[in-house]
């Protein structure tokens, strides 16, 4: 079995043998937890930034296919809502003389013209997860992998805070032809806390009346007989997504903006 160095030396002056040139995957997970939107972000070896899980399509695998194998070594999931929304081209974005040097810094030799060295468009997806059943992975380019708080990832590293940017964009332009909720929120959950996950998400508040009438109206929630107990207040009602109405509105879409 190669060590974590032999492995990285593999990678670096052997990966065109099984990767696709100039194509990379940048992937923006979201979670939610404790009524704040969260990414998921891994720590560069021998850098003090952080950056976005990302990774490379296989010479055998779609675009789709290597997107999902990044999200399911980042986070241990399979079977979640992914979603392509852009390519990044900026000619710039690439950082050949950092990756020079964090091979340096392992002491690992990289071959003239390495593929890794050039230039690199990326695809980006976004991904929604249930923060509860995520477990945040490393691998041998990073140091570790942990959420953050949206609003406090900081500057990242190359284009990431923009990719960040585009993607929840798109999930905001999403909201207003489909639903969403549904791979972010527990099984069980209650219509403030659906409403919370729709106003961090717009970055706006909500008429309490004018979101639970418009919620209902859409036919994909079902009202359980539980309450959510222990809180000041009355207790309210928990709700559970119809799944057969929610994949149907997925692809018929909904009627209504936010």
């Amino acid at each position: 079995m190669m060590d974590q160095k032999q492995e990285m030396y593999e990678f670096v002056n052997r990966g065109d043998e099984h990767y696709m040139a100039h194509i990379s995957i940048d992937s923006v997970i979201f979670g939610f937890h404790a009524n704040q939107l969260k990414v998921l972000l891994v720590k560069i070896r021998h850098d003090d930034r952080w950056a976005l899980p990302g990774g490379f399509v296989r010479k055998e695998e779609t675009m789709e296919e290597a997107a999902d194998r990044v999200l399911r070594e980042r986070t241990g999931l399979n079977n979640i809502f992914l979603r392509q929304f852009h390519v990044f081209s900026d000619i710039h974005r690439s950082n050949t003389e950092k990756f020079l040097e964090l091979m340096r810094s392992e002491g690992i030799e990289v071959k003239k013209n390495n593929w890794l060295t050039q230039r690199f468009i990326s695809v980006g997806f976004y991904a929604l997860v249930n923060y509860e059943d995520a477990i945040p992975s490393s691998n041998w380019d990073s140091e570790v992998c942990e959420w953050f708080d949206l609003q406090n990832v900081g500057e990242l590293i190359l284009d990431h805070n923009k990719i960040i940017e585009s993607a929840l964009e798109t999930m905001r332009r999403q909201l207003n032809f489909q639903p969403i909720g549904y791979n972010l929120l527990p099984e069980k959950f209650t219509m403030p806390e659906l409403q919370r996950l729709y106003e961090t998400i717009l970055g706006k508040t909500l008429d309490r009346r004018n979101f639970q009438r418009k919620m209902l109206g859409y036919g994909i929630l079902d009202r359980l007989e539980e309450r959510r107990k222990g809180g000041a207040h009355k207790a309210p009602y928990l709700y559970k997504f119809n799944l057969e109405q929610y994949q149907k509105a997925l692809k018929e879409g909904l009627q209504g903006g936010w």
